[in-house]
């Protein structure tokens, strides 16, 4: 799923962005046992923590919304119970100083993951989304989804290492998008749900991938030589 990233035209990522919510919907629908827990979700860590966190004098989160924020991870990707145990058992006062140290490091993003990295039951993936909700413009969620639609980061590999690596490319890619388009306000967390939404979009089969200009010329293209590939074969 690199056709988007691959693209350089702003419309066709705002075309994708302007899906996002769509595909939160229909893939919350997805999670029988806890169907509707996402949307909630979701739009809590998208909106409501970012407009908390930019709040605050000092940017930090609690312990409550670093719990919160790992609901949230779990339930919209793979989940593993044992860390949202582990995240829980951090202290109020060890989850604010260390958050509140790590938004001080920036622009290192690096530090700064590593400062997070250092509370139980939080790696790269975590400590990214942290740092997305309240610096988007520095940083962006390490979804497995948005990884892969990367081209070259194939495995996913949760590391320091490897996010760094991610970083580096959505913050290339969101400066090439603000370089053209008149509404230069796209930051790597903006890319991340762009990523997602269409990567989601094929795997729940959502019909939307024919509008959204470059993306369906590659499909198109791709399609046009598979075709040709098979007749030549025949």
């Amino acid at each position: 799923m690199s056709e988007l990233f691959e693209c350089e035209d702003p419309d066709t990522w705002r075309k994708v962005e302007g899906k996002y919510w769509q595909v939160v919907e229909a893939k919350s629908k997805s999670k029988k046992a806890s169907a509707g827990k996402l949307q909630k979700l979701d739009k809590w860590y998208q909106e409501d923590l970012p407009a908390t966190v930019s709040s605050r004098c000092d940017k930090h989160v609690t312990l409550s919304e670093m719990v919160k924020l790992m609901e949230w991870k779990l339930t919209k990707g793979k989940f593993r119970p044992r860390l949202q145990q582990l995240v829980s058992s951090n202290s109020e006062s060890a989850v604010a100083e260390c958050s509140r140290k790590a938004f001080c490091l920036l622009p290192d993003v690096a530090a700064a993951i590593s400062e997070l990295s250092s509370l139980k039951g939080v790696g790269p993936a975590t400590a990214s989304a942290v740092l997305a909700a309240g610096a988007p413009e520095q940083a962006a969620f390490m979804s497995d989804e948005a990884v892969a639609s990367v081209p070259g980061l194939l495995p996913v590999q949760y590391t320091a290492k490897h996010y760094a690596l991610y970083l580096n490319k959505m913050v290339e890619m969101s400066q090439t998008l603000n370089k053209v388009d008149p509404r230069p306000d796209w930051t790597p967390q903006r890319l991340e749900r762009c990523l997602w939404a269409l990567t989601v979009a094929k795997q729940q089969e959502i019909p939307f991938l024919g509008d959204v200009g470059c993306v369906a010329e590659k499909r198109s293209d791709a399609e046009d030589r598979k075709t040709s590939k098979k007749l030549k074969t025949r």
